[in-house]
């Protein structure tokens, strides 16, 4: 017989979720200028041949860019202006970050983000008030290991000292979702804010609430 135990932790994913293309006209912009679609631009990106090394720390960011800008056939001297056009489309999600810091008096809080070698950096940066905010925070290009590897699941299971039932994890790929709950951690599926924190709400409720 399973018995849940009482949640103890909340994980979330980063990009997509904490962090979201809230403000499209820059790729927007971008994307037409080289002749593709917003989707098709996030996913040179996010999706190339280099993206998923340099995730696990296998490529390094130059890399990363330097395949973006041949393939779009950039003079080199274009590229940290479209670098920087690229990020500026993404915004922090306060009402999400109130939400999470409220929760840290009840419960631990992890950060497990798929995410290239400069991200932790570029964070501190542009949205300082972030990482603070979780006990945990890990990041696939500091570990060699990017979700849904059940052991970078595990791994912050570990660090924050819970067990696979006692976490609640929140990510926008399902993907995601699933490889978390194939290990018994309660998953979310995130959609859109406000959805996420009362899905999130709902499973603290449950767990341990009898």
């Amino acid at each position: 017989m399973n018995i849940d135990h009482a949640a103890r932790a909340v994980i979330w994913d980063m990009g997509g979720v904490l962090v979201r293309n809230m403000v499209p006209e820059p790729r927007q912009r971008l994307a037409k200028k080289y002749g593709l679609t917003e989707p098709q631009l996030e996913d040179l990106v996010f999706a190339n041949p280099i993206s998923a090394k340099a995730s696990v720390g296998e490529a390094s960011v130059e890399e990363l860019w330097n395949y973006v800008a041949q393939t779009l056939h950039m003079d080199p001297k274009e590229l940290p202006t479209f670098e920087s056009a690229f990020w500026s489309s993404d915004r922090m999600d306060e009402d999400l970050v109130d939400f999470i810091q409220s929760l840290r008096a009840s419960y631990k809080t992890g950060l497990l983000s798929n995410a290239f070698s400069d991200t932790r950096q570029s964070l501190n940066s542009r949205f300082p008030r972030l990482l603070p905010i979780f006990d945990v925070s890990i990041f696939s290009s500091e570990v060699g290991l990017a979700k849904p590897d059940p052991r970078f699941y595990q791994l912050i299971l570990d660090k924050l000292g819970v067990k696979a039932d006692e976490s609640v994890f929140v990510d926008d790929f399902i993907e995601n979702v699933e490889g978390a709950r194939s290990l018994g951690i309660k998953a979310v599926h995130f959609k859109n804010s406000q959805q996420a924190r009362q899905a999130v709400l709902e499973e603290l409720c449950s767990n341990g609430a009898e």
